[in-house]
């Protein structure tokens, strides 16, 4: 038979029930006592009436302090606290009166006490109840507010935060799909339709890929390698054999989380800096794996690298060009950085490097967050395959090393540089 998990619910969830919950419990545990320490002393049992009497009233009273201050909680505090003293003071003396009035009826003459006598005695303990309860009111509403107010900040940084990463997600779609559309009108100018068209049909399966998945939502490695494949099957249309790219993805990070989209804009940058300006093309590595609780990714060309040393490693939003290639349009890099650090603040670590003969690296490492099966999948529905490779004609294929993904895909008919 299924079991019902037991889930704790907060004692101030219900903040109604939590108050008669206390008033019961408060209450109750004044009688007792007060019950208890008359039978230790050896009073008779009929006294036990006169402290339930006392007791009703206390408990009674509370009751219409907690309406008077219910209205006076969100007044100004001079407000509050001056007209919260009279109605403690005003309970406080009806309290003793009637506890004065009970114990005159019940001891009768035996006392050489009057009415006064035994009020100005019995003040003492109402004072100290009734201003105890006082104090814990408004100790546990002020609790609470103050609680709500922080759940309240909580959540408008958390949507702020999902609102920052879908727009900086969103920007990464035009930043695309601009490079794309200039080399399908290329293309269409040189009146190569069959290449434009297969082009425009590999565009569409990689948009209607990515843009299912939410903004600001993360997916696995494994799926980021995918759409990755996607994106690269539309760049090979454009450079054949001179994009050459290597994949070599750990087993243990592939079902890593990460913010999807985070490395399609560092390969990219890479094909447009090192592939795109070199008559013999370029290589793309990305690597990744599990260094004790982090996740590091690579993302490395065989470019010309940089003109200059690198500057705190903000290569594209300080507008630094690549050798050979234009001035960056500082989304790639920058777009990345941001993300990264909306999503993970200071526990990442994004990093730049070239080299002076030539080559570019990008590293990142973030918190190696393992996806649970119970975790819907974002992105693809199937696992990825790798492609074949092929080559052209009298090169041999490149060797693939084990746990290397080689996603090179046929290369289209008709297609030129």
């Amino acid at each position: 038979m299924a079991v019902l998990p037991i889930q704790p619910v907060p004692f101030f969830a219900s903040k109604n029930r939590a108050f008669w919950n206390l008033q019961l419990a408060g209450w109750g545990g004044a009688f007792l006592l007060r019950a208890v320490s008359a039978l230790a002393n050896g009073q008779p049992l009929d006294l036990l009436a006169l402290i339930l009497v006392t007791t009703i009233t206390g408990f009674s009273l509370t009751l219409v302090l907690s309406v008077i201050y219910r209205q006076l909680i969100d007044r100004k505090p001079v407000v509050t606290w001056g007209l919260s003293m009279v109605a403690l003071a005003g309970a406080v003396v009806v309290y003793a009166s009637v506890d004065a009035w009970v114990q005159g009826i019940y001891y009768g003459g035996a006392r050489e006490t009057n009415f006064a006598q035994l009020f100005l005695g019995l003040l003492f303990i109402p004072l100290t109840l009734l201003g105890g309860w006082s104090a814990l009111y408004y100790a546990i509403n002020f609790f609470l507010t103050a609680e709500q107010q922080a759940d309240r900040l909580e959540r408008l940084e958390a949507q702020a935060t999902a609102a920052q990463l879908a727009m900086l997600r969103y920007q990464l779609n035009p930043h695309f799909l601009f490079n794309t559309l200039n080399s399908i009108s290329t293309l269409v100018l040189l009146k190569q339709t069959e290449p434009a068209n297969a082009m425009l049909t590999r565009l569409s399966g990689f948009l209607r890929h990515t843009l299912i998945a939410e903004p600001g939502g993360q997916v696995t490695l494994e799926q980021e390698i995918e759409t990755l494949g996607l994106y690269l099957d539309i760049e090979r249309m454009r450079f054949e054999e001179r994009l050459r790219t290597h994949f070599e993805i750990d087993d243990e990070a592939r079902t890593a989380c990460l913010p999807s989209m985070l490395l399609q804009p560092l390969v990219e940058n890479a094909i447009k800096y090192a592939v795109s300006p070199q008559e013999e093309g370029a290589r793309i590595s990305v690597t990744a794996r599990v260094v004790g609780d982090r996740l590091r990714m690579t993302v490395e060309d065989s470019g010309p690298g940089l003109e200059g040393p690198i500057q705190q490693g903000l290569v594209e939003s300080s507008g630094q060009p690549r050798a050979g290639g234009p001035v960056s349009t500082g989304v790639g890099l920058s777009n990345i950085r941001n993300r990264l650090m909306q999503a993970y603040g200071d526990a990442h670590l994004f990093e730049t490097r070239s080299e002076p003969g030539g080559g570019f690296t990008v590293l990142i490492e973030i918190p190696y967050e393992p996806a649970t099966a119970a975790e819907p999948e974002l992105g693809s529905k199937s696992e990825p395959k790798p492609a074949p490779t092929t080559a052209s004609v009298g090169t041999a294929p490149e060797p693939v090393a084990d746990n290397v993904i080689n996603l090179n895909p046929p290369r289209a008919i008709g297609s030129s540089k």
